[in-house]
């Protein structure tokens, strides 16, 4: 599933390409048929993501909110637009681009209070202008009453949105952060410092529309290693590692199921 950096990056890929003109909207899939003929012609006004969720906004308070899920592709490409296969939930288009939206677990059209009643049922998100200033205290004042495991905590949307399995593994790994200590074991420090590097990383990975962790030190340059290859692409400590040597202190690396998700970290550097 797309972690929110990916989501935030098409954000700004919906606006640069669409944003402030009118688009064509079609459904060739079908399914958003009757959403996409209310749309289709109005313009663009804005676009927005919260954690995982995507929201394009048009004319009269109206919304198309997107949440890709395990298996929702985005696809840009320059105009003439192909013909559309038939597994195309959402088109837009204009004279110069199109995009196509296919697989997701959520394409809807939904209100201004629809849209709200989201934002009000998930977390502070780190790359959110708004959750700048008071992000890391709303998620500290849930956190710190929890038994609930920290790489737990970090998945729960509601507590902080958009961050994944990747950066849930990796700025554990990079505070020394034992995964299965207690929320409430946390220190603010700890915390203030989690969040903090969240906002770092997550603010790369728009930016390099990939997901490295590894500091300056510890790239294949630095340390004279092989480059990491993967379909996830990036260079990071831990994640998808499972028994490769730790790059810091050669302890092999852990792999366990938590959260429902697969979750990776060092034992010897990740203590309690």
């Amino acid at each position: 599933m797309p972690e929110g950096h990916t989501i935030h990056r098409l954000a700004a890929d919906h606006r640069e390409r669409f944003g402030g003109r009118s688009v064509r909207v079609s459904s060739p899939q079908g399914k958003f048929a009757d959403s996409a003929a209310l749309l289709d012609g109005s313009v663009l006004e804005t676009t927005e993501a919260h954690g995982k969720h995507l929201f394009l906004g048009f004319r009269g308070e109206e919304w198309i909110h997107i949440h890709l899920g395990l298996f929702g592709k985005v696809n840009f490409g320059d105009a003439p637009a192909p013909p559309p296969t038939d597994t195309v939930r959402l088109r837009l288009a204009n004279p110069e681009s199109y995009v196509d939206l296919r697989g997701p677990t959520t394409c809807a059209l939904v209100t201004d209070a629809e849209k709200q009643a989201i934002h009000d049922r998930l977390g502070p998100d780190p790359l959110r202008t708004d959750d700048a200033i008071d992000g890391a205290a709303k998620a500290w004042r849930r956190i710190a009453k929890s038994r609930t495991t920290i790489a737990a905590l970090l998945m729960d949307q509601k507590i902080i949105a958009g961050v994944g399995n990747v950066y849930r593994a990796e700025v554990l790994f990079r505070h020394g952060i034992d995964p299965y200590r207690a929320g409430r074991d946390l220190t603010p420090g700890e915390w203030d410092a989690i969040w903090t590097d969240l906002v770092m990383l997550m603010r790369e990975g728009v930016r390099l529309n990939r997901i490295d962790t590894v500091r300056p030190e510890h790239t294949p340059e630095a340390m004279g290693r092989p480059p990491r290859v993967d379909d996830h692409g990036g260079e990071v400590y831990v994640y998808r590692r499972t028994h490769q040597p730790c790059h810091i202190c050669g302890h092999e690396i852990h792999t366990a199921d938590l959260a429902a998700r697969n979750l990776f970290w060092c034992p010897n550097c990740q203590t309690r």
